[in-house]
């Protein structure tokens, strides 16, 4: 059913071959010269698909001319497809470059004396409002065609004149008075003056436009009270206010008013759905006297429809600043307290309602004031969200029907909320939890086993007592093969990795391979696997990872298996290490190195060009590269022992002055391995930053990777480098941050074990000594000990995000160099398009895009005499913002010296925080610097030692023009 519902517009023309953008639009302009109509409609259909495969100005405006063509002489069915392409269209529509050639082909219709014809033409006008907001002729047109006789045509001018009127401060301020007397006349029917109305939202350009607006739809609300009417205008009320900002408060006393007194229920509908939106517009703007007077129309409310809508506004409002206006006191008034109990009272009477939908909403406000409320008084209500949860827990999780699993997902979000912010809570929840999972559904199991292993995630809860449980039920489960069983082993497993914190034991493992070899097919096996990666058990990954081996149909998802076997094996082998034996360590690192190079080998075989897997490159490339700078500095320490300081080493360092020298040759040998450990953890800086569609556990994986090796660089300063300057300070604060996985809880910990070892030695003992050697390969050890976790973004990427450059002008072939005087400036335009997944700014949103060009003289021609550094390169920046996923900008470039140079522009994003990612892509053009004319005449007649004639002598190259 989903893709049927997809436009027919979007799918035209799938599976036509692939063609370079010039042949792909003479294509379709064939058919758009075609005799036949049918044909036709199939060229103009296609044309959607075209910008979305070729979306640069160029290719646009011709087609949309080519468009305008159609509409001018075609039909009025053939009109219509061109008017349904350019409004699935839109944002394409400011990449047209000949505007007024473009208006002035679709506006020959509107002369037309076939009122369709010039219904359809409004409607293309108003479609097109966001690049003509200011056409006095297409606004003429609007006014003319309101007074029209023909339905239609009416019904299109009120279409062009609300997208008018959004755009355009003009517009809006000359057609309010005329809108007005229209919808106040007596011979405009109501159905069309219900369509008028709504044009009213779009009147906030200015304070006074945004005033008359709202007493003319004061009067509307008073002097048409029919339920159609009144609920138009308040809705065009709200809008209005939502936009305008200023008249907020008024129009949510006036919302509850109506919510309050009218007794039509279609009324007080449309009071709670505009209440819900200006909840989640503005919360701010929501007074202590407006949530209270909609606690007590709820509280006296008989309907339960109503009352779960304006539950559902207070626990929106609950969730925002709103509700600690609502509890904090002003001083000297009393009723304060008898005002909060209202809201608490609500949420307590509703928690054990029998409308599931209604006790949701009680308990997420419940929830909300605990998570946001620390006062004293109220921290009875933690116990009454934890009663209210589990009861709806019990109450959901044995239905199977839609709505009992909806309103299970916002029990147990409200669950993972509260825990996170009363960890003291935990047990009871997890306990709850656990008791309802032996006979809940499975669709309910599914997202009970989501919730525990978020639980477990933030907070160590479940205990090694309870995995006997877990595996009675995941033995259970498996003896049948339905998807939702598939599903429930992949959740039941993640909750068993996540409880059994340290490595699984043999019967664990034995048991989950069983019932995947019984029941389960290739693809829940992976996911397991991948769970296991994630979560560190890297033995039971190894060993399904290998099962799957031989069930790939393509030898690309062969080589990834393998790859991702290999490096499970690597980090299995890091497992072995223990405190104080180096040698085993050594050989250890050396193992893990094995596999991994076996690795990155066959995942460099599994990469394809549509899918380079440049992420997964680039960690296992640092992992290898950490891992032997690891070794080396264990090597390092060890020939402390095999080869201590000379006799005279003392007196060397007292002769150069460099009291490190008394050390011997480890001094040196450490600060090659401190700048090689600052060199990784820049390396890892870079790969974090071009990191920009992975999700905040991956991004905070490789931050903790990047600390590890500031870490170690950092104790072999403090230990043997420079122990004076050492501080602490800067390091001491990272265990106080909010810890999201238990892989990061235990760096942590290591971290700051590392440090404290690390100052207690510094402050004892002079370097070097064997303490201070054991310290660092104890550091090492202690690191490589914790299992390293493969996020989400190695194995699935949630949200896409390119770039695609285009840059004017540009030689025919890559490797021609474009000629340019060296007198003149080349203005290099700079094109560009967002392209984006299915899930558009699911972790992080483009703010802006910033572009850097720099040029670089690469061969040299004429006379060799020294050239100003400054004047053989190029170097500029701008930052533009990208409209409807497209940007251009220009920049001025100088080419003063003769010769072949190069121009590389590069781009890099910007999000909504600020921070810069370098994305790419980086595209590079020659220019060939010739030397002008003039120039050229004048050097020549020095040559052959005639003087430039007096005439010569005056022309400069602008008196050529």
């Amino acid at each position: 059913m989903a893709s049927s519902a997809k436009s027919f517009l979007a799918d035209a023309g799938y599976g036509e071959q692939e063609l370079d953008a010039n042949s792909a639009l003479m294509e379709l302009d064939k058919g758009l010269r075609s005799g036949k109509l049918g044909e036709q409609c199939e060229a103009v259909v296609r044309f959607p698909r075209l910008f979305q495969k070729y979306p640069f100005p160029i290719l646009i405006n011709s087609a949309f001319l080519k468009l305008a063509d159609v509409f001018r002489v075609g039909n009025n069915f053939l009109r219509l497809c061109v008017l349904k392409v350019t409004q699935q269209s839109e944002k394409h529509l400011e990449k047209i470059l000949n505007v007024d050639e473009f208006v002035k082909r679709v506006f020959s219709v509107i002369h037309s004396n076939d009122p369709v014809a010039r219904a359809i033409t409004l409607r293309m006008l108003g479609s097109m409002a966001s690049i003509i907001p200011e056409r006095k002729n297409a606004h003429h047109s609007i006014r003319q065609s309101l007074d029209s006789h023909d339905n239609v045509e009416v019904e299109a001018a009120i279409f062009a004149a609300a997208n008018f009127s959004a755009q355009s401060k003009d517009f809006a301020v000359g057609i309010c008075n005329k809108i007005s007397e229209m919808i106040q006349g007596l011979a405009t029917p109501v159905d069309l003056k219900l369509k008028l109305i709504p044009i009213l939202q779009h009147m906030h350009h200015d304070a006074s436009l945004a005033s008359s607006s709202r007493q003319l739809l004061q009067q509307l609300v008073t002097s048409y009270p029919s339920t159609k009417m009144v609920i138009v205008t308040l809705h065009t009320f709200t809008l209005l206010a939502a936009s305008s900002l200023v008249d907020i408060p008024k129009q949510i006393q006036l919302l509850l008013q109506y919510l309050k007194n009218d007794p039509r229920k279609a009324v007080k509908r449309l009071a709670i759905q505009d209440l819900k939106l200006l909840a989640n517009k503005t919360p701010h703007t929501w007074s202590r006297e407006n949530i209270q007077a909609l606690c007590e129309s709820a509280l006296h409310t008989p309907y339960d429809s109503l009352k779960m809508g304006m539950l559902s506004v207070l626990s929106t409002l609950s969730g925002t600043i709103a509700i600690k206006q609502y509890f904090s006191s002003a001083p000297g008034t009393a009723a304060t307290t008898a005002r909060s109990f209202d809201l608490v009272k609500l949420a307590q009477e509703c928690c054990y309602h029998t409308n599931r939908g209604i006790a949701a909403h009680g308990v997420r406000i419940l929830t909300n004031i605990s998570a946001s409320c620390q006062e004293k008084d109220l921290l009875p209500l933690e116990q009454d969200a934890v009663f209210g949860l589990e009861a709806l827990l019990v109450l959901c999780s044995q239905d199977d029907s839609p709505g009992a699993q909806a309103t299970l997902k916002i029990t147990l979000t409200c669950m993972v909320k509260l825990v996170k912010c009363r960890p003291h809570l935990s047990q009871s929840v997890v306990e709850s939890l656990l008791t309802q999972l032996q006979s809940a559904q499975d669709s309910a199991r599914i997202l009970m086993c989501h919730c525990l292993a978020a639980i477990a995630m933030q907070l160590p809860v479940l205990a090694d007592g309870i995995l006997g449980d877990l595996m009675d039920l995941y033995k259970l489960i498996g003896q049948s093969a339905t998807d939702k069983k598939q599903e429930l082993l992949v959740s039941l497993a993640t909750v068993i990795f996540v409880s059994s914190q340290k490595a699984l034991s043999t019967e664990i493992k034995t048991v989950i391979k069983q019932q995947l070899e019984n029941t389960s097919n290739g693809w829940t096996a992976y996911r397991i696997a991948r769970q296991a990666s994630r979560m560190g058990n890297h033995d039971m990954a190894r060993e399904l990872y290998q099962s799957l081996l031989t069930q790939v149909a393509s030898e690309h998802f062969y080589f990834w298996l393998n790859s991702l076997k290999e490096f499970s094996h690597a980090e299995q082998c890091l497992t072995g290490l223990q405190e104080d034996n180096y040698s085993s360590a050594l050989s250890c690192i050396a193992e893990a190195l094995k596999s991994y190079h076996k690795g990155i080998a066959s995942l460099t075989a599994a990469s394809t060009p549509l899918n380079p897997l440049s992420f997964q490159c680039g960690f296992v490339k640092l992992r290898i590269d950490l891992l032997q700078a690891f070794s080396q500095l264990i090597c390092t320490c060890n020939s402390l022992k095999t080869s201590p300081p000379p006799a005279i080493a003392t007196t060397i360092a007292m002769t150069s002055g460099n009291d490190l020298q008394r050390c011997g040759r480890i001094s040196n040998q450490m600060k090659h391995s401190m700048e090689e450990f600052r060199n990784l953890a820049t390396r890892y800086g870079d790969l974090y930053q071009s990191s920009f569609d992975a999700d905040s556990a991956t991004l905070r994986n490789v931050e903790l990777q990047q600390q590890s090796c500031l870490l170690i660089s950092h104790a072999i300063e403090a230990l043997i480098l420079d122990p004076e300057s050492a501080s602490f300070q800067e390091y001491s604060s990272n265990g106080t941050a909010h810890v999201e996985s238990e892989y990061e809880r235990r760096m942590m910990s290591v971290f700051n074990h590392v440090l404290e070892e690390v100052e207690s030695l510094n402050r004892k003992y002079a370097p070097v000594s064997y303490l201070h050697t054991a310290c660092l390969c104890n550091a090492v050890i202690a690191l490589l000990k914790v299992p390293l976790s493969f996020q989400r973004y190695f194995f699935q990427k949630l949200q896409s995000t390119s770039i695609k450059l285009a840059l004017s002008p540009s030689p025919r072939n890559p490797a021609e160099p474009i000629a340019v005087q060296n007198n003149q400036q080349l203005a290099l335009k700079v094109e560009g398009v967002v392209q984006h997944g299915s899930k558009p700014g699911l972790f992080r949103k483009i703010q802006s895009v910033c572009l850097n060009v720099s040029s670089v003289l690469q061969s040299k021609s004429g006379q060799d005499y020294k050239i100003p550094i400054d004047s053989m390169t190029n170097e500029m920046e701008q930052r533009v913002e990208p409209h409807n996923d497209y940007f251009s900008t220009q920049f001025l470039l100088n080419f003063v010296i003769l010769g072949t140079h190069n121009i590389t522009v590069e781009s890099s994003v910007i999000d909504s925080n600020g921070i810069v990612w370098k994305t790419g892509p980086k595209t590079t053009i020659f220019v060939k610097s010739l030397e002008d004319p003039y120039s050229q005449q004048v050097r020549l007649q020095q040559q052959q030692g005639q003087p430039p004639s007096q005439q010569q002598q005056q022309r400069t190259a602008y008196s050529r023009f």
